[in-house]
């Protein structure tokens, strides 16, 4: 068996007792990869329930998949919950609040440094979500459909392989706290507009409508005030949570997908960047939002926030 994925098989064994991140794992993993493909060797998690062809692409480019992860079961009604048929998966940053969802066990199989990348598929905020809450990188890909497929990582090099990006350039910026109608806590703002300042941002006045009522009417489509937008800059960036992560009990009113359910209806790629740890020590995420097909502008964000600042991971070997 390759070094990576018995090291990944053995770290997984240490921490899912506690973790609970996946629904199954694979005993024996394929190991059959040609040694010249851009992932040879590497171990991904897979999102339980996961597009057969996103896996199926991610295999071709040398990814050998150990096992699915969990997602919040049929009778969570908040999909921000960890709840699943296994039990709670939960938070590495402290066993007592979700990592989010619904990609819950993708996001804590990356923090967790069981693998370097896993899979999600983001439907109102179900990567970048778990990604800002979990500490790592969260990307949704340009789509024409809500639910759009990407993955999690801590390594931007990482993001672009999979993107098949070569170059990035240096991108535009503008910051908006609350896209005009959330109700984001000041910490949260204000760590997230901290880890901004790398992209020199400028301040914009956006008032976008809220988009609860599209969302449960299923109307998707252009977005006039974000094409007027993208037409001065390459990046609206924002906090991509409204709060931190609640505990297992649920959410209670807040809407969690308050900052990132505009970009599944307008299709824009977004992602979330590990921004820092809020006063109680949990992850804070920075929001990047691209021009549709610009998720080479989401990789520079991320070199650029994370540039000299390797993003921290739970474990034995983490620094914290």
């Amino acid at each position: 068996m390759p070094d990576r994925v018995a090291e990944a098989m053995a770290r997984l064994a240490s921490m899912e007792p506690t973790l609970c991140a996946f629904h199954e794992v694979f005993r024996t993993p394929s190991l059959e990869v040609d040694p010249s493909l851009p992932f040879a060797g590497m171990p991904i998690a897979v999102k339980r329930g996961e597009r057969r062809s996103h896996r199926e692409a991610l295999v071709a480019m040398g990814c050998v998949p150990i096992g699915l992860t969990t997602t919040p079961d049929g009778s969570t009604p908040w999909q921000t919950w960890g709840r699943n048929s296994r039990g709670l998966t939960r938070n590495p940053w402290n066993l007592n609040r979700t990592p989010g969802g619904s990609s819950a066990g993708s996001a804590v199989a990356v923090a967790s440094g069981i693998v370097p990348l896993a899979t999600g598929v983001d439907g109102a905020g179900s990567i970048r979500i778990p990604a800002a809450w979990c500490g790592v990188l969260g990307l949704k890909t340009t789509s024409a459909e809500r639910a759009a497929v990407g993955v999690f990582t801590r390594d931007p090099s990482l993001l672009a392989t999979y993107l098949g990006i070569t170059e990035v350039s240096s991108p535009s910026a503008v910051w908006s706290t609350d896209l005009g109608f959330a109700a984001v806590d000041d910490e949260q703002a204000s760590i997230a507009r901290r880890a901004a300042a790398a992209l020199r941002p400028r301040a914009v006045s956006l008032s976008l409508k809220d988009p609860a009522s599209d969302w449960f009417a299923d109307r998707c489509g252009p977005n006039p005030a974000l094409d007027s937008l993208f037409e001065t800059t390459d990046l609206l960036l924002t906090p991509t949570t409204p709060g931190p992560p609640h505990g297992h009990d649920g959410p209670g009113p807040r809407i969690n997908t308050a900052l990132t359910w505009a970009f599944n209806l307008s299709g824009h790629p977004a992602i979330s960047i590990p921004a820092g740890f809020d006063s109680c020590g949990l992850p804070v995420g920075l929001q990047a939002v691209a021009r549709h097909g610009r998720e080479a502008d989401l990789v520079a964000a991320a070199r650029a926030v994370l540039q000299n600042r390797p993003i921290e991971f739970f474990g034995p070997n983490s620094p914290r």
